[in-house]
């Protein structure tokens, strides 16, 4: 209930979003598509509708004889899986990816954004829920500012046209590893403990105990494949999801989280353990005693209780993660609220808070807003908070 007064504040203060550049970045993305479709002609050999599955996978699978996955009823798959796995035999599959994400980032991010922008404020007042994902994590809607895209480049760059007021900065701050440090506290493995509260680099030190070398000579490679192992365990990966992400065999993927179970026996024994009670109970619960039903485990179906078992490890982790965050903010608007500072919680993105601060109150801002995220709650292991100034979204860290 105290977040729900957070939740409409935000909403009420909006996001400023300059409405030129916006158009403007459309634009661009226009002409970006304009050519990539001449070049996808030029490379098919004649004139076709690129966003038709039939024509694209005739065009694809018949008449330029790249390998199919197998064709159905409806005709060729052409969906991304399809096509990531054939993107080296012909350039034009690259061509078509890029084609298909300008066109999301203009249709979802500019064409679907313009409409949101409120006339009076010309800002943008998008919805806050807290019950609407199964983990606790709040979700945003009207639009969604919490997809944003962040992996390419160009999808970063939509970032740029949401700004502070005149006279105005944005402070970001972002919780490091929450998940795994709230993994850490509850499972209490410790490998993982000792190296939270070392300040170790978590995943070179994964990397180091499976692969039984010094820490100091893993490698970039090692080191990010140790990341896709730590933050897949978090979400019950199978060694056949493990395999696909990096690109090995199953058989090297099976062994690589059994050794890594094997080392961080806490985890094994915390990822068991809360399977079995929540087979008995029908639930699990976060560390603040929320709780999620979890009928799946006692399917027929072994799909099915596959999901219902990593929905069990991951929600007491992810609904923990959730529930700190909320907390923070919680007792930051308070805070806010009891002092003068001209500073406003304005954008929630899971692991990540944006605060509106006039420029003379942004180092008090910082200090602030970094204390209350750190002392939400206390853990076994600290909670570290990175924080960041930036005069637009692109720019926070």
């Amino acid at each position: 209930m105290p977040l729900a007064k957070v939740l409409a504040k935000i909403q009420y203060e909006g996001m400023y979003v300059d409405k030129e550049e916006l158009i403007s970045f459309g634009e661009e993305l226009k002409k970006g598509i304009e050519e990539l479709t001449k070049e996808i002609y030029s490379l098919a050999g004649e004139e076709f509708n690129i966003n038709s599955t039939g024509q694209l996978g005739n065009i694809l699978f018949e008449k330029l004889n790249l390998t199919t996955s197998k064709k159905t009823k409806k005709g060729y798959s052409t969906d991304v899986d399809a096509l990531e796995k054939i993107r080296k035999e012909h350039p034009i599959v690259e061509k078509i990816l890029e084609y298909r994400s300008l066109m999301k980032l203009n249709s979802t991010y500019v064409e679907g954004i313009l409409p949101y922008i409120n006339e009076k404020t010309k800002r943008i007042h998008s919805y806050f829920h807290q019950t609407v994902t199964a983990t606790g994590r709040i979700s945003s809607t009207e639009p969604n500012l919490q997809n944003i895209p962040t992996r390419i480049e160009l999808g970063k760059r939509l970032r740029k046209v949401f700004k502070p007021k005149e006279g105005y900065i944005f402070i970001d701050a972002d919780y490091s590893q929450i998940e795994l440090r709230v993994l850490a506290h509850i499972s209490q493995d410790k490998h993982m403990l000792e190296a939270f509260k070392n300040g170790e680099d978590i995943h070179k030190q994964a990397a180091s105990k499976v692969l039984g070398i010094p820490i100091e000579e893993v490698t970039k490679e090692q080191r990010s494949n140790a990341k896709a192992v730590n933050f897949g365990i978090v979400y019950g990966i199978s060694d056949f999801g493990l395999a696909e992400q990096l690109g090995i065999s199953r058989k090297e993927a099976k062994k690589y989280i059994e050794q890594y179970l094997e080392k961080y026996n806490g985890i094994d024994k915390f990822m068991k353990e809360v399977v079995e009670e929540a087979k008995e109970k029908g639930y699990v619960e976060t560390l603040f005693n929320r709780r999620r039903n979890i009928p799946e485990l006692n399917s027929n179906n072994y799909m099915v209780r596959g999901f219902g078992a990593r929905a069990a490890m991951n929600t007491p982790i992810q609904g923990t993660a959730a529930d700190i965050m909320k907390l923070a903010m919680v007792n930051l608007n308070k805070a806010l609220e009891e002092t003068d500072l001209d500073a406003k919680i304005i954008l929630q993105v899971h692991d990540e808070l944006i605060l509106e601060v006039s420029k003379k109150d942004k180092e008090q801002a910082k200090k602030m807003l970094k204390e209350y995220m750190e002392n939400a709650v206390k853990l076994t292991v600290p909670l570290e908070v990175e924080v960041s100034e930036a005069t637009n979204w692109y720019e926070c860290k």
